[in-house]
């Protein structure tokens, strides 16, 4: 289920260094680029420009990440789309008419791809640029392992997703967040290039862009991964609604349990485990996509 989100902020970075990297050695050639450090104020550094050129990428990146995420999804994941008027067997017949029905029950007028992908893992996850054209997937693990009550609930979490534009959401919140960090890396990275004489100062600003760019994306991503943790609460009460609070609940406690099967069984490979790890532990909490589980149950308990 934090697939998505990682995949989300690993795309944004990955497409905010290509763009900043272009944009440098253009600027480099063209001369374009001296604009940023030609201001009237005492330190120097032209603030508006930068602001300009800072909420250019950082959206930037958001949204081309946001656009290819349903197709990016499908190839990493390597998803098995499901075509609802072609042959399938009656597994997948019955998760494309799970997605199907819950999504009518959400109001969705336009119905979401389905797939499955070939994976041991007990996950799920929901991608895609808008309600309109939106990708719900499970994993063969989460099938084989799940009854169908814990399968209905899973899947009814990831359509709330779809029905609440939780992508969309978080596009416009990591554009925020992109911004202020290609603002402030850039700030920082003039200051630093001033450090060192003249002749090399353009390749230690090159370089220290992209290191506090990194540096500055990993203390976003706390605030990005605090709103998502926020979302998943929502995307539970959204499913306790669609299947029923006793099919969310039992889907949690069947997640739960699954992973405390699997970790006692291997301690040397969690490699099925770790997507259920949904809470970290100590200082790793705050970077988590994910609340605890216990903690989701008992919220869905009290409902």
């Amino acid at each position: 289920m934090g697939k998505r989100t990682l995949l989300l902020l690993a795309t944004n970075i990955l497409v905010m260094i290509t763009i900043f990297v272009v944009w440098t050695l253009i600027a480099n050639f063209t001369g374009i680029g001296t604009s940023f450090e030609t201001s009237s104020n005492s330190i120097g550094i032209n603030f508006i420009a930068i602001g300009v050129f800072s909420l250019i990428v950082g959206f930037a990146g958001s949204f081309i990440s946001l656009a290819m995420s349903r197709w990016i999804a499908k190839k990493m994941m390597k998803v098995k789309v499901l075509d609802p008027d072609g042959t399938l067997s009656a597994q997948e017949r019955d998760i494309v008419e799970k997605v199907h029905r819950l999504s009518r029950a959400a109001g969705l007028t336009h119905m979401p791809e389905v797939g499955i992908y070939a994976s041991p893992e007990v996950n799920a996850f929901a991608t895609g640029p808008s309600k309109k054209k939106s990708l719900v997937a499970v994993s063969q693990g989460l099938l084989n392992n799940m009854d169908d009550d814990a399968v209905e609930g899973v899947i009814a979490h990831e359509v709330a997703h779809v029905a609440n534009g939780d992508m969309v959401t978080m596009t416009l919140l990591q554009g925020v967040v992109n911004t202020f960090v290609v603002f402030f890396s850039r700030i920082v990275a003039i200051l630093v290039s001033r450090l060192v004489r003249e002749e090399l100062a353009w390749i230690v600003q090159f370089a220290a862009v992209i290191v506090f760019q990194i540096l500055f994306s990993i203390l976003g991503s706390l605030v990005v991964s605090a709103y998502s943790r926020h979302r998943e609460y929502h995307a539970d009460r959204g499913g306790g609604d669609l299947a029923g609070n006793d099919k969310m609940a039992h889907a949690l406690r069947s997640l739960k349990a699954y992973a405390d099967r699997a970790q006692v069984k291997d301690h040397t490979d969690d490699t099925a485990v770790q997507t259920m790890k949904i809470s970290g532990k100590g200082g790793l909490k705050l970077f988590s996509t994910h609340p605890d589980l216990d903690d989701r149950i008992a919220r869905l308990e009290r409902r």
